[in-house]
């Protein structure tokens, strides 16, 4: 590792500032800024502000179109994580985030300290965390590099979470050949706050304190912001860019922080994320308006002989940075000894707005503060229609051929996209704190808020296949069908957080996907009333010349004002009235029916109306709160056929008989927009049909444990629901087993 001993001018003749992630036109503006060369300190700090991870800075102009304001948004975009009022003096508080690169290296460690991270963030904001969820993308399960990056980012996952005793209560996985070389990890945390508590990252008031908590640094992590902002060529070379995670002091860091957020010492606080030491120190200075002076003497190190550039860019896990008012420090300090946290004094505010570093008595960097975050370059990079889309969009509409309706249905439940994920979340405590009232295997998770009848209804969710398709309808469909999901557990959507995990920008094509589907996004949940308060940007995501899918997660979180709401998404009792809500088309394009058929995706994604979408989710959220609905479930891969076996593989020997006309293989697997399947008891059904525009009455649930589906006066299918569920169960544990 090089250090302070490099000279400006070696630098600058060596061009070592392009190892460090900078371009030549960056590098000149740096000297535009600085008036001089900078220092090999100096111009690491600028690359990792000015890195695609910390600055978005080829994202920026896209993500300023998103709907960001609502009279219940109380925090948007720009702090740790976003923040909604939910009545009563309660906010709800979260944020996904992904850690992509680190997992595709040390898929463990990787995914470990992307739950670890994230809830930094949200505990930042004074929130106590409640719940964790997550979204995966991996390739198909048919070789032994899959199958390890699925294994071990699941225990990466659980271990933490298990760890810090926060529930992992939801998430989605899906497989793809596209995802083989670059797995996709995206971890949400909700949390819940008072609005008295709220905090900010802010470096307020010159002369107050800046303090140091929890675990010490180290030289793992260093550069783990530029490494996640470039496409990934040497695994074992970035290997020491991936930071090692402690639980068990991110358990008492979190207990520690909560406390001091009620103390009045408390001005500002942050995780000291990508970007480590620098990051957090100069974002809290520069929101502020004021300027930080940091002491690298006194930051606690595990490690000897660290020089100043180590220092700032390590991104050592478990660490915060606050300011506190002068004269209170020690107030906050034993706070963090009572919990058995290390922290110390390491820095000042300083009314001069820059960020000034010391270390060995000298100072070592001395930098503009506002260069470093809203200085950031932004670049508005060429967008250009993929070929690909046009031609999708002028072939024939594809009508897939199935001669054996109940041998397919098998074969769906099968496809590890479509199939039981029990073996992942058996692995989670999603029990943890004791307020889960719904878990980890229904359309949303649902935690109540304690000692109230409330609850928090949370989903994450994205068909990135159809955003390949048509990345506009795509982003519309992925912000659908999350709500859709917080609908049937009976909750009214309030807002997301988003994932944008693409490919390489600098490719016109990719930045194009990402173009149009912020637009979908966009406009889907401005017209849904979901407005974006938080989210995160994972670039380059290629290897090997091939892009990712374009894959934007949205999660998504809802209010039950009442636990009377809460609904659960399979099939309760027998007798009860199953309806299907919304129309069927033959749309197969991007469908796992399409996958199993022609191992590819091609032709045109499903066509969304959202305006038909949001008065579907309107109606229904109505009929569930005036106590009609039984059970409700979205219809997405796989179609109705997979709705109605997951509807009823829930222990009770249920059975279902099902009547329909038409063509069977697009009633079965089509994977058209904004249908629910929904279950009603018999006295209810005339309530219901009467709040309901798009309801057709479809068939009833039984006691035989056996699926029964009729169309067109033909048995299509007829078979064993235990038989289907086993299908659907042992898929991927089998995957796992199998050797190639």
């Amino acid at each position: 590792m090089k250090d302070r001993d490099v000279q400006p001018e070696q630098i600058e003749r060596e061009n070592l500032y392009a190892d460090m992630g900078l371009s030549d036109q960056e590098y000149s503006r740096i000297i535009e800024v600085l008036k001089r060369l900078p220092n090999y300190t100096e111009t690491g700090i600028f690359s990792v502000m000015w890195s695609e991870h910390c600055s978005y800075k080829t994202s920026k102009p896209l993500l300023k179109k998103f709907p960001t304001k609502a009279p219940h948004v109380i925090q948007g975009p720009g702090e740790g994580a976003g923040v909604i009022d939910i009545g009563d003096n309660q906010a709800v508080v979260f944020k996904l985030e992904s850690h992509n690169s680190p997992s595709a290296v040390e898929p463990f460690e990787g995914a470990a300290t992307g739950v670890g991270g994230i809830v930094r963030d949200v505990f930042s904001m004074g929130a106590k965390p409640i719940a964790a969820l997550n979204s995966l993308r991996f390739g198909n399960l048919t070789n032994d590099r899959s199958r390890m990056l699925l294994s071990e980012v699941v225990r990466g996952i659980a271990s933490y979470g298990n760890g810090i005793d926060v529930p992992t209560v939801g998430g989605e996985i899906q497989f793809d050949d596209r995802y083989e070389e670059n797995p996709l990890v995206n971890a949400m945390i909700v949390g819940l706050v008072e609005h008295t508590s709220i905090q900010k990252g802010v470096a307020a008031g010159v002369g107050n304190t800046v303090i140091y908590a929890g675990g010490s640094t180290g030289r793992d992590g260093i550069h783990g912001a530029t490494f996640s902002s470039d496409v990934i060529n040497d695994e074992a070379e970035n290997s020491s860019a991936v930071a090692i995670g402690d639980p068990d002091v991110g358990k008492k860091l979190i207990d520690a922080c909560l406390e001091v957020t009620h103390s009045d010492a408390l001005v500002g606080m942050q995780d000291m994320g990508a970007a480590g030491l620098t990051s957090s120190a100069s974002e809290m200075a520069s929101k502020a308006g004021t300027g930080i002076e940091l002491n690298l003497d006194l930051v606690p190190q595990r490690e000897e002989a660290m020089n100043a550039y180590e220092l700032m860019l390590s991104e050592s896990q478990e660490r915060m940075l606050l300011v506190v008012k002068k004269g209170q420090e020690q107030e906050v300090l034993d706070i963090f000894a009572k919990h058995n946290v290390n922290a110390t004094a390491v820095g000042e505010v300083v009314e001069e707005k820059t960020f000034r570093i010391k270390h060995h008595d000298e100072v070592v960097a001395n930098i503009p503060v506002d260069a470093l975050t809203e200085g950031a370059p932004s670049y508005h990079l060429p967008s250009k229609e993929a070929a690909y889309y046009k031609e999708f969009q002028q072939a024939a509409c594809y009508i897939p051929e199935v001669e054996d309706h109940e041998e397919m249905l098998k074969k769906l439940l099968q496809q590890p996209t479509i199939a039981s994920k029990e073996w992942v979340y058996k692995q989670y405590d999603s029990k943890a704190q004791s307020n889960t009232i719904i878990g980890p295997g229904s359309d949303a998770a649902v935690v109540q808020i304690d000692n109230t009848a409330k609850a928090i209804a949370m989903t994450t969710d994205c068909n990135s296949r159809y955003i390949y398709l048509d990345p506009e309808m795509g982003g519309k469909i992925a912000v659908a069908e999350a709500a859709r999901n917080i609908v049937c557990s009976g909750a009214k959507p309030l807002a997301l957080t988003d994932g944008l995990n693409y490919g390489n920008p600098t490719n016109p094509e990719v930045f194009w996907q990402m173009e149009k589907s912020i637009d979908g996004i966009s406009e889907a949940a401005r017209l849904l009333g979901t407005p974006v308060i938080s989210g995160n940007v994972s670039m380059y995501n290629q290897s090997k010349e091939e892009s990712i899918y374009p894959t934007p997660i949205i999660g998504m979180v809802g209010l039950h004002e009442s636990l009377d709401h809460i609904t659960s998404s399979h099939f309760q009792a027998a007798d009860d009235i199953i309806y299907l809500i919304g129309d069927t088309y033959p749309e197969f394009g991007g469908s796992e029916l399409q996958n199993i058929l022609e191992e590819t995706y091609t032709g045109k994604a499903p066509v969304l109306d959202l305006q038909v979408e949001v008065k579907r989710q309107d109606q229904l959220l109505a009929a569930i709160h005036q106590g009609t609905v039984q059970s409700a479930h979205d219809l997405a891969e796989g179609g109705l056929a997979v709705a109605l076996m997951e509807s009823v593989c829930n222990g009770k020997g249920l059975g279902v008989n099902i009547e329909l006309a038409g063509d069977a293989t697009s009633i079965l697997f089509s994977e058209s927009q904004s249908r629910f399947l929904v279950s009603v008891k018999k006295e209810n059904k005339t309530c219901f049909e009467a709040l309901m525009d798009d309801a057709e009455q479809i068939g009833v649930v039984t006691a035989d444990n056996t699926c029964h589906v009729n169309i067109n006066n033909n048995n299509v299918i007829q078979a064993d629901v235990d038989q289907l569920s086993k299908c659907w169960k042992e898929a991927i544990p089998q995957l796992l087993k199998s050797k190639v």
